[in-house]
């Protein structure tokens, strides 16, 4: 059977009443497509062949159709964390680092409540996205795909995941999957924005185990000066998955939580915090209890600035759908 192409996604895409702008990506388990629809306006689309599709227990809105699955999610229009972790001649701001980490590790502790392992946390899968004229940028782990209940008995058929970002355990037998893996793929995560690199890389799955069982740990790069943000990231790259922290008990660390951590923030983060209190705020306003604390609030400026980052309004006349 001919693989389907892109003609052939499009013809899907239309047959749910969605106009096809542009392919976004490519995966291993689908394409992603920008859209538009008249209900829902804009919107990417991961388009995932029936035949790929093995079932994960994550029960996301698939939208079915003949030989597709469809995944709707909004666009994110300061793309993902690769557009920080490639640019090392634009540091982050420790106070915008912080608020960064602090959403992410808040989403994964919300996510890790269902019971469910992402297994593909990296870099490209945390997408960032600021709201129109909000000033703020909400940071959200994307790309379920590989995502499965925690089984703390049955061992993997096969190796999830993107190599850098796994951890120690996977490469040993038996393999399983527990919330860890991807408390370890956050650490690389968060190490790699800040150094701009991968503590242990290799092309290779032999090479990349060869390297691991060389190692006991990852060693102190010289990019991080902070005593304490190093300490937290430690904990979370801890090789013995039994040692390794929890995204919840991360989140209480003094790297967040110490009054050097509360003081550490701009006066545009206090403005925003501010704006979300405001008592002429109308009562329906979709501000949570984040958007009012300061250290949580990522600044569309501090992400933008000087970044190459694709922000351009795309503009429509109604595009009108056949019934």
């Amino acid at each position: 059977m001919q693989k389907p192409g892109t003609d052939y996604e499009e013809d899907n895409l239309r047959m749910e009443r969605f106009v096809p702008i542009r392919l976004l990506g490519k995966g291993a388990f689908g394409n992603v497509w920008l859209a538009f629809h008249n209900e829902i306006r804009i919107v990417a689309v991961k388009i995932i062949e029936k035949s790929k599709n093995e079932k994960h227990e994550w029960n996301a809105a698939l939208h079915l159709i003949k030989t597709c699955e469809l995944i709707i999610t909004e666009v994110a229009n300061c793309q993902t964390l690769n557009i920080i972790a490639k640019q090392p001649q634009i540091p982050l701001a420790s106070y915008t680092l912080r608020a960064l980490m602090k959403q992410i590790l808040q989403g994964m502790k919300e996510f890790h409540k269902t019971g469910l392992v992402h297994r593909d946390i990296k870099c490209e899968n945390i997408l960032m996205h600021s709201p129109p004229e909000s000033g703020r940028v909400y940071v959200k782990i994307a790309d379920f795909g590989l995502a499965k209940k925690e089984d703390l008995i049955n061992e993997q058929s096969y190796l999830a995941g993107t190599l850098p970002y796994q951890a120690p355990e996977l490469f040993q037998k038996p393999i399983r999957s527990t919330f860890k893996v991807d408390i370890y793929a956050l650490g690389i995560t968060f190490y790699r924005i800040i150094t701009h690199k991968f503590p242990i890389n290799s092309p290779t799955f032999d090479g990349q185990k060869k390297k691991i069982e060389m190692e006991t740990k990852i060693e102190r790069p010289s990019e991080i000066k902070d005593d304490i943000l190093w300490d937290l990231l430690s904990q979370l790259l801890e090789f013995d998955p039994d040692k390794r922290i929890t995204a919840e008990q991360a989140l209480q660390h003094p790297y967040f939580t110490s009054p050097e951590a509360n003081a550490d923030i701009s006066q545009e983060q206090i403005e925003l915090a501010q704006q979300a209190v405001d008592p002429e705020q109308d009562e329906d306003s979709n501000f949570t209890e984040f958007d009012k604390d300061p250290t949580f609030i990522v600044t569309e400026s501090e992400i933008r600035k000087d970044r190459e980052i694709f922000s351009k309004r795309i503009r429509f006349r109604q595009y009108p759908i056949e019934n």
